[in-house]
C-alpha cells in the first residue's frame, strides 16, 4: 500500500488561489497514475484531476480552465494547483492513485478547502 499524505488546503475567498500538495510513499511512484478527487458534504467523491505516469493530464468539466494538476516524480509529489475558485470547490480534497477513474489505494486524511468570503 501506498501512504499518501494531503496538505495545502484552508479558507479562501471566491476568485482566489490555493495549491494543494500530496506526498507519496514507495519507490513506483513514477510508474502510478495519480489523482486527485473531492468530497462536499453529502455528495460522493467525485474524480476532478489526473495525471498519468506519462505525464498526460485531464479534467473535470466543472474544474476545466481553472485546475492544474502536476507531478514531481523526485519528490514523490502531486499537486492540485486552484485558481479562480468558486464556493462549490468547498470540499475535502484526497489524492490517491488512479485505476479506471477509481482510487485504488488507502484514503489518507483529505485536506479541507473552503471557498468563502
Amino acid at each position: 500500500q501506498v501512504q499518501l499524505v494531503e496538505s495545502g488546503g484552508g479558507l479562501v475567498q471566491p476568485g482566489g488561489s490555493l495549491r494543494l500538495s500530496c506526498a507519496a510513499s514507495g519507490s513506483a511512484f513514477s510508474s502510478y497514475h495519480m489523482g486527485w478527487f473531492r468530497q462536499a458534504p453529502g455528495k460522493q467523491r467525485e474524480l476532478v484531476a489526473r495525471v498519468t505516469s506519462g505525464g498526460t493530464s485531464d479534467y473535470h468539466d466543472s474544474v476545466k480552465g481553472r485546475f492544474t494538476i502536476s507531478r514531481d516524480n523526485a519528490k514523490n509529489t502531486v499537486y492540485l494547483q486552484m485558481s479562480s475558485l468558486k464556493p462549490e470547490d468547498t470540499a475535502v480534497y484526497y489524492c490517491n492513485r488512479v485505476m479506471f477513474g477509481k482510487g485504488i489505494n488507502a484514503w489518507g486524511q483529505g485536506t479541507q478547502v473552503t471557498v468563502s468570503s
